[in-house]
């Protein structure tokens, strides 16, 4: 029995980019490698503060229409118009044109056991095919995240219900993502605050340690070589009274890390937490936390590297 959602969240927002030197242009900014980009191939990024602070997180995609190439980028709905503005002041002389497409295109989260083997995708990160007028692609980030789509607005969901896909429950995807443990920009990450190896950005494929300079690129490169990372958002089994956003997590009577977002129903979420605490998680065991008067399990998804503990401690 096929299993394959597609949703059309208005939280997403589409953002284009055009013109000769936008491979170039964009190199400078954000923390992945431009040059990987292609119609087969897209990625998942990040832009930093000049301290190397999140701002903003989104996927690019490589579109060809009438023989002009594209980016368009999948981004916070809600923040769209400050990335926009961020990434305009630094365009200077670049043959470059920056837009807001989001009327006329639309982001489509596709998920579900079977979506990948529905849409022709393999379980590569960022693997990308043409789909009807748009494109598809297995989510840069991780492929268990099942794929995301760019598509006119006016075509999508009639192309998605075509190719075999069932409109599906933003509250399970949220589920899913949740389980996971992968961030969500306006939930989990916060601007200006949030650190690139405490989210999990480089397993999630959003940094390239290899290309040259970017904004941020120094504190980003410090805090992985120097072994800095002593926090990490993982995801929690929640038992008992769902806590809000903000809570405090204890270990005992001391406090290591707070609640970031959890699931409609209460069962699962994202917190930060201090690593000196996970110990027992590290060897396969579990640890037992408190937020508020519900009792926490941190979780260590598979694709998760936690850095070693005299790292994290130090």
């Amino acid at each position: 029995m096929s299993e394959a959602f597609f949703l059309l969240p208005e939280t997403r927002g589409v953002l284009s980019l055009t013109g000769e030197d936008r491979a170039a242009y964009l190199q400078g900014l954000i923390t992945n490698d431009t040059a990987k980009l292609s119609t087969e191939r897209a990625l998942y990024a990040a832009f930093l503060t000049p301290q190397g602070k999140y701002l903003h997180d989104f996927s690019i995609a490589v579109l060809n229409a009438a023989g002009e190439e594209r980016y368009l980028l999948d981004v916070e709905a809600s923040r769209r118009a400050d990335l926009l503005k961020r990434l305009s002041m630094y365009r200077l002389r670049s043959k470059v044109a920056l837009a807001d497409a989001s009327a006329d295109w639309v982001v489509a989260i596709l998920y579900g056991a079977t979506v990948l083997d529905t849409l022709g995708l393999p379980a590569e990160p960022g693997a990308t095919k043409v789909f009807g007028n748009g494109i598809v692609f297995t989510d840069p980030r991780l492929a268990a995240l099942g794929a995301r789509a760019f598509l006119p607005r006016a075509e999508a969901a009639a192309w998605l219900s075509d190719a075999g896909l069932k409109q599906g429950e933003l509250d399970a995807y949220d589920h899913l993502r949740l389980e996971l443990g992968v961030p969500e920009s306006g939930r989990d990450l916060i601007p200006d605050k949030s650190i690139l190896l405490e989210s999990g950005f480089d397993e999630l494929n959003a940094i390239d340690w290899q290309k040259g300079c970017y904004m941020g690129q120094e504190l980003t490169a410090r805090t992985k070589y120097r072994g800095l990372v002593r926090k990490r958002l993982l995801p929690v089994k929640i038992d008992g009274a769902t806590p809000q956003a903000g809570t405090p997590v204890m270990a005992g009577d001391k406090d290591i890390g707070e609640i970031r977002s959890h699931s409609t129903d209460g069962s699962i979420g994202i917190a930060m937490l201090r690593l000196e605490a996970l110990g027992a998680l590290r060897q396969g065991g579990t640890v037992t936390l408190q937020a508020g008067e519900a009792t926490l399990t941190p979780l260590l998804p598979d694709w998760v590297q936690l850095p070693e503990a005299e790292s994290a401690t130090g």
